[in-house]
């Protein structure tokens, strides 16, 4: 699986490479975001590790631009370390963030934790009814209709749907799809939520499947 490394400082891009490289990854360089971003379309990687800081264009742009055509799993990389830059960063459509200085070894983990979500074409089906969540895909399905997931919407939908019906606060969200235990504000939850919501209500407006529950939090549950 190709990533693509989008980092301008050349000493840090090459030692992510060769971490990467030693598990088997083919990796692409980009020192500059508009070279990166007119090469995406070809050069079609697998995951994208985009720094925030950038010359050209910045990551947070790089991120937007990417959205609007693809889904492709976006790590977004910074030493930017406050809360609205992060919650910009997950809305625009990132998958993950990690905070500068960092280890190479969280990087390759972090891309493996990601990168296993798509790994494998067995759909995984939450049950027989017509909302169907293929979790291997990253998919979900109504009907005919289907929308492709982002890690961080994966893991919601897939906490939510295996207990139908149970409430789940902010808290215990933010613990099944952060499981390092990050400093994530309510807010990102709701934004990753109502994304997610958007989508859904794009295969089939007719219905409603995640439910605010005022003062508390969301469920899951399918319309009788």
């Amino acid at each position: 699986m190709k990533i693509a490394i989008v980092e301008d400082e050349p000493k840090l891009a090459a030692l992510l490479s060769d971490y990467l490289q030693k598990e088997n990854y083919q990796t692409l360089l980009y020192a500059d975001g508009s070279d990166a971003l007119e090469s995406f379309q070809q050069a079609m990687p697998d995951l994208i590790l985009l720094d925030l800081m950038l010359p050209g264009t910045d990551g947070m742009a790089i991120c937007k631009a990417v959205r609007q055509t693809s889904d492709v799993p976006i790590i977004m990389t910074t030493a930017k370390v406050e809360e609205i830059d992060r919650l910009l960063g997950l809305e625009l459509g990132a998958d993950d963030y990690i905070c500068k200085p960092y280890s190479p070894r969280e990087v390759v983990a972090r891309v493996k934790a990601v990168l296993r979500r798509i790994e494998s074409p067995t759909p995984d089906s939450n049950n027989d009814g017509k909302f169907i969540l293929e979790e291997q895909q990253a998919m979900v399905k109504i009907g005919d209709q289907s929308c492709t997931l982002t890690h961080v919407e994966l893991g919601l939908l897939k906490t939510m749907v295996s207990h139908p019906g149970r409430i789940y606060n902010r808290q215990q969200l933010m613990r099944h799809i952060y499981p390092d235990n990050r400093i994530v504000s309510d807010r990102t939850i709701d934004s990753h939520v109502k994304k997610l919501r958007h989508k859904i209500k794009a295969l089939d407006a007719d219905n409603e499947y995640i439910h605010s529950v005022y003062g508390i939090g969301y469920k899951f549950e399918e319309s009788a």
